[in-house]
Parts: C-alpha cells; sequence; structure tokens
C-alpha cells in the first residue's frame, strides 16, 4: 500500500515539476524570443514568463499538488 502512495506521489511530483521547468526555462529561455512577438500586460511573452510567469505558475502547481496530494491521502486512509 505504501509503495503505491509514493509512487504516485512521485509520478504527481515529476509531472508538476516537468511543467514548470517547460514553463520556466522552456518559455523564458528557450522560447522567449518567439513568444516575444505576443504581449501580455504590455509586456513582451518570453521576458513576462522570464520574469513573472514561472513564478505564478509555481504556485498554481502548488495549489494543485495540495489538491492533489488530499485526494490521495483519502484513497489510502490517510487523511490527518
Amino acid at each position: 500500500m505504501k509503495e503505491k502512495y509514493w509512487k504516485k506521489n512521485i509520478l504527481y511530483l515529476r509531472i508538476l515539476l516537468t511543467i514548470w521547468f517547460i514553463c520556466s526555462f522552456g518559455f523564458g529561455i528557450l522560447l522567449a524570443e518567439n513568444l516575444n512577438e505576443f504581449y501580455l500586460g504590455g509586456f513582451p511573452l518570453g521576458f513576462w514568463f522570464a520574469q513573472q510567469g514561472s513564478i505564478y505558475i509555481f504556485v498554481i502547481l502548488i495549489f494543485i499538488y495540495v489538491y492533489l496530494m488530499n485526494k490521495l491521502d483519502k484513497k489510502y486512509n490517510l487523511e490527518e
């Protein structure tokens, strides 16, 4: 039971951190020049991802992780 719980937990972490990596490194650095053709709030989108977007996405991913872990805890009867 513990093994399945931790495997699912690690899977969630891998997926969420991959999303964050793509948004911060991919959109903020690698694809910044292409994204700078679009604007968000008056700023080029690539610049926005590099300066603020990756932070916002990280905070959103934290809330998603909390939701997923609460759901997983209920599934395995590990609620506090």
